[in-house]
C-alpha cells in the first residue's frame, strides 16, 4: 500500500487537519508569528514526509479552508495570494532538497532561506502591491493592517517555520520510514 490512493488521501488530510489545527488553536492569540510559524512548518513537513503533490494540495486547500472556519484573513481576494505563497514555499523546499547532495543540514537551511525569500515577494507583490493597493483600494487603516500583515512578517514565519522543521525532519523522516510513510 506505499503508494496508493488511499494512503495518499490519509496523509494530505492529515497534514491538512494538523495545520487547520495550528491555525485554530493560534487564532485567539492573534500572533501572526506563531500561527504563521506553524503554518510554515506543517507545509514544509508536508512536502518532505507525504510528498509534493500533498503538499501542493495542503498549500492551496489550506487558506481557503482557514476563510471558511473564520479562522484566516477576511478578504476573499487574498485567498488566493496565500495559496500561491504557500506553493512557492512548498515547491522551492521540495526542489532544493533534491537538487542540493551535500547534506541535509545545508540542503534544508537553503531550502529555508530562498523559499522565505521567495514567498515574502510573491505575497508583498500579490497582496499589498496588488490586491490591497490597487484592486481592493482599502481605506489607509485596513490597508496598513495587511500592508504590514504580509510583509516582514512573512518573511519571518517562513525562516522560523524552514528552521524548526530543520530540526525535527531528522527525527520525524526515520520514524516515517519505519512505519512505511515515506
Amino acid at each position: 500500500m506505499k503508494n496508493s490512493p488511499a494512503k495518499w488521501v490519509v496523509k494530505t488530510a492529515l497534514f491538512l487537519a494538523i495545520l487547520i489545527a495550528f491555525q485554530a488553536a493560534t487564532a485567539a492569540l492573534g500572533n501572526t508569528l506563531i500561527t504563521g510559524s506553524l503554518v510554515n512548518l506543517t507545509l514544509i513537513l508536508t512536502v518532505m514526509l507525504a510528498g509534493l503533490s500533498s503538499g501542493v494540495t495542503v498549500a492551496i486547500f489550506s487558506p481557503l479552508l482557514a476563510f471558511l472556519l473564520g479562522i484566516g484573513p477576511k478578504l476573499l481576494p487574498i485567498i488566493p495570494c496565500i495559496m500561491v505563497g504557500n506553493v512557492v514555499l512548498v515547491l522551492i523546499w521540495h526542489w532544493v532538497t533534491r537538487k542540493i547532495q551535500l547534506s541535509h543540514l545545508i540542503a534544508n537551511l537553503s531550502a529555508t532561506i530562498l523559499a522565505a525569500v521567495l514567498k515574502f515577494a510573491v505575497l508583498y507583490l500579490l497582496v499589498v502591491k496588488l490586491v490591497v493597493n490597487m484592486i481592493l483600494a482599502l481605506p489607509a487603516p485596513q490597508s496598513l493592517v495587511l500592508s504590514t500583515m504580509f510583509s516582514l512578517p512573512q518573511l519571518i514565519t517562513a525562516l522560523v517555520g524552514g528552521v524548526i522543521a530543520t530540526l525535527l525532519l531528522p527525527i520525524l523522516r526515520p520514524l516515517a520510514q519505519k512505519h512505511d510513510w515515506v
